[in-house]
């Protein structure tokens, strides 16, 4: 393994640790939180992908081609910047998916006073 590796393990990590609050928590805040964290990993794995450093260190724009003169500097130069735009397209996204799971929150822990979905589960009728 080597020191460029470091990041996407990491940013691998934070996508385990949200799906498994998704997956495993009963509590529908404890989710909330997963599905947030699970957003800032895909994020942020977007955003490792853009920039991707070549052997003299510079970063490598794999959109970008190399053309004549100031073009080719600044190709060798440039990061990526479809995955930022991507980036930015998924906050809106997440921030709005976000509010939506709060309110439908609200709306369970009124009509069942817990946030607890073991508990909602035994109070059908």
């Amino acid at each position: 393994m080597t020191l460029a590796m470091v990041p996407y393990l990491l940013a691998f990590l934070l996508l385990v640790v949200g799906l498994y609050a998704i997956v495993a928590k009963r509590n529908v805040i404890k989710v909330i939180v997963g599905l947030a964290i699970l957003d800032y990993a895909v994020n942020l794995l977007l955003v490792l992908v853009g920039y991707r450093p070549s052997g003299q260190g510079a970063p490598v724009a794999p959109i970008l081609t190399g053309g004549s003169g100031g073009a080719s500097a600044l190709a060798q130069r440039a990061v990526d910047p479809l995955p930022q735009a991507l980036v930015l397209t998924s906050i809106v996204i997440g921030l709005s998916v976000t509010a939506l799971v709060v309110a439908l929150a609200i709306r369970l822990y009124e009509k069942y006073g817990t946030f607890d979905t073991g508990k909602m589960r035994n109070l059908r009728g």
